[in-house]
């Protein structure tokens, strides 16, 4: 019996993959599967830096303090969908059995809403073994640099005053009544927010975006996060303005560890990642 080494890697690697139930980019005819029709409307962005307020709840001297601005590499090409997920598109995982149904009654070309990060979750797994290639939430890194010129970090109130905390809630409230949010509950048809300069459409309408990144408990020393705890119960929602939520929750008005007023309702968007498989071979220990 002959031995070909190149084939027996290749069915070792496709084995383990599919054992961890796990799938990825083969080629770029995988797409023509059916797939929803977001998959072939992506922005794809070029690499770049820029400074980025960090997410999360910072303390200096055991006090609230203004998140530290960063300096973020995107370093590979980022393709992400052009708009957000529609109803119809997740009313496929739905029909397949793969996502539970979403608290929207709406169908059609508008977004997906009341759906929760776990509902995202279900949908990008779904994708990817739809498709046969890696789809995923973005970061919150990546979703600031998508947003380009729409981005807005969290709504900041300065250093806490430990002589009058309030100081720092009042100061909240008025940077964010100065934004002139009025609620929007109703979700529209994709592409009624316009473009950002990158392509991207409908960045900080009335749909905040979930994004894969844990909300984070950090202290602050000399302008640097000198200590982080994550909790990944919670994540980062980005939109107007980014806040925080709790994976369980769907509407973003009835809670769930949000900053501000609360978001009008809570959908998504996914990169396709192409380094997937890379990624996951190596992780397998196969590179």
């Amino acid at each position: 019996m002959s031995f070909d080494p190149v084939f027996t890697f290749g069915t070792i690697a496709a084995a383990a993959l599919i054992g961890l139930g796990v799938s990825h980019a083969i080629d770029d005819t995988s797409s023509q599967l059916g797939g929803p029709d977001a998959v072939n409307e992506l922005v794809t962005l070029t690499p770049g830096s820029f400074d980025h307020a960090q997410p999360g709840e910072f303390l200096k001297d055991n006090h609230p303090a203004p998140a530290p601005v960063v300096g973020e590499t995107i370093d590979a090409p980022l393709e992400i969908m052009k708009f957000q997920v529609t109803a119809s598109d997740y009313d496929r995982c739905v029909s397949d059995g793969a996502c539970k149904p979403a608290d929207s009654r709406l169908a059609g070309n508008v977004p997906a809403t009341g759906v929760s990060f776990i509902d995202a979750q279900a949908y990008a797994n779904w994708l990817s073994a739809r498709t046969g290639e890696t789809w995923r939430l973005p970061t919150d890194v990546e979703w600031a640099y998508a947003a380009g010129e729409r981005f807005r970090a969290d709504i900041e109130g300065g250093e806490g005053d430990p002589a009058d905390p309030a100081k720092r809630w009042l100061t909240q409230y008025r940077n964010e009544t100065a934004l002139g949010r009025k609620p929007d509950p109703e979700p529209r048809a994709r592409g009624s927010f316009g473009f950002n300069a990158k392509g991207v459409a409908d960045i900080a309408g009335n749909v905040w975006e979930w994004t894969s990144t844990c909300y984070a408990h950090a202290t602050v020393s000399s302008g640097r996060v000198a200590r982080s705890i994550s909790n990944c119960g919670v994540h980062v929602v980005e939109g107007f303005h980014r806040t925080y939520m709790s994976n369980f929750v769907r509407d973003g008005k009835s809670g769930g560890c949000a900053v501000g007023t609360p978001p009008d309702n809570l959908g998504f968007r996914l990169v396709r990642d192409r380094g997937g498989f890379a990624q996951a071979l190596r992780r397998l220990g196969l590179t």
